[in-house]
């Protein structure tokens, strides 16, 4: 079955509970070949190559082991993630109005943690349209579809990414969010070139990371994150995506909003 069948058929039905135990096949039941990248993640990779033979190295090798381990407690990262002292939390309705999302669109929430914007999302599209929480932990993403059922969300799909791709099929986007997440890609050039296949004509890329400015950024940012803003989208415009604009988040002290978008003619 291809994968664009594999999602048109579970955007036809609603998440369902699984345990644990299962958590990882019940979510590759979403795409099929998506197992495979994640059990590899455990040989830490130095190198990888995209279909065309560009090879990459790791910029920063086992920064999602964490994420990938079966005992990861979901209720510590709803903690640190879920509340109003974070600024991408305090802020999410001023981030929701910039990415101008419409209904009916098909939104991808990269690196979804505890789905907290995704669920905002599946309410801006509405009935007609679609949000796929993608993500590299199965533990979050059984979160995110147990949470979705409980609360009767029913167009909302969880995706398992890899550390080089999002496994989304070519033009099944509208709109492509990252927040947070950016300095998370271990391979940023194979992620951003799966991103930009995954995103229609025309459609846009929202990117939220931490504002890395040595001097003046706190310890953990200058620690954890692993290049400033220019470095940042000097890669996705490498990666094919025009610049468009900074905006302004009333709530944003230590990170910043780019807005991309694909070339309609691509």
């Amino acid at each position: 079955m291809s994968v664009c069948k594999q999602l048109k058929r579970a955007a036809e039905k609603p998440p369902v509970r699984t345990s644990f135990r299962f958590a990882r096949a019940a979510v590759s039941l979403r795409l099929a070949f998506a197992l495979v990248p994640v059990w590899l993640l455990g040989l830490t990779p130095v190198f990888a190559q995209d279909a065309t033979g560009v090879v990459e190295q790791s910029v920063k090798p086992g920064i999602n082991d964490q994420f990938v381990d079966p005992e990861l407690d979901v209720s510590e990262w709803m903690g640190r993630f879920e509340v109003e002292s974070r600024e991408v939390y305090a802020g999410r309705q001023d981030v929701l109005e910039a990415c101008g999302i419409k209904p009916g669109q098909s939104v991808a929430d990269v690196g979804a943690g505890t789905g907290f914007y995704s669920r905002l999302f599946a309410d801006a599209v509405g009935k007609n349209g679609w949000v796929f929480s993608v993500d590299i932990s199965p533990r979050f993403l059984e979160h995110i579809n147990t949470k979705a059922r409980e609360d009767n969300v029913h167009n909302l799909t969880g995706v398992l990414c890899s550390d080089r791709s999002v496994n989304l099929p070519p033009h099944s986007i509208d709109v492509a969010f990252i927040c947070d997440t950016y300095h998370h890609f271990e391979y940023p050039h194979l992620t951003v070139e799966s991103i930009y296949k995954a995103i229609k004509p025309g459609g846009s890329l929202i990117v939220i990371d931490f504002d890395r400015i040595p001097g003046k950024s706190r310890e953990f940012i200058l620690g954890h994150v692993r290049a400033g803003k220019e470095v940042f989208r000097s890669e996705i415009e490498k990666g094919g995506f025009e610049f468009v604009d900074e905006v302004q988040v009333p709530a944003f002290e230590e990170n910043y909003l780019l807005r991309f978008r694909k070339p309609a003619a691509s």
